[in-house]
């Protein structure tokens, strides 16, 4: 029972969305690095709009998190 409802718990705390582009190892390794990305962000958001998180700490977290999706992209694109 406990493991039905961490797989309930980890799909609604992360949903992974299925990929519909080409299939290729690059995108679909781009597609959830991006789907990642959406996640964290809204972590953060919603610890900074509950006051639990300053907003200087917020902005930094997230441009990291985005200069993170940005080297993934850039390195994906170098492949080729």
């Amino acid at each position: 029972m406990n493991k039905i409802t961490r797989t309930n718990k980890d799909n609604f705390l992360y949903p992974l969305c299925p990929y519909h582009g080409t299939l290729t190892q690059d995108t679909v390794l781009f597609n959830n690095k991006l789907q990642e990305f959406a996640h964290k962000v809204g972590f953060i958001a919603n610890l900074h709009t509950g006051g639990k998180l300053p907003s200087e700490k917020a902005y930094g977290q997230v441009e990291s998190l985005w200069r993170d999706l940005e080297s993934t992209k850039m390195t994906l694109s170098e492949d080729h």
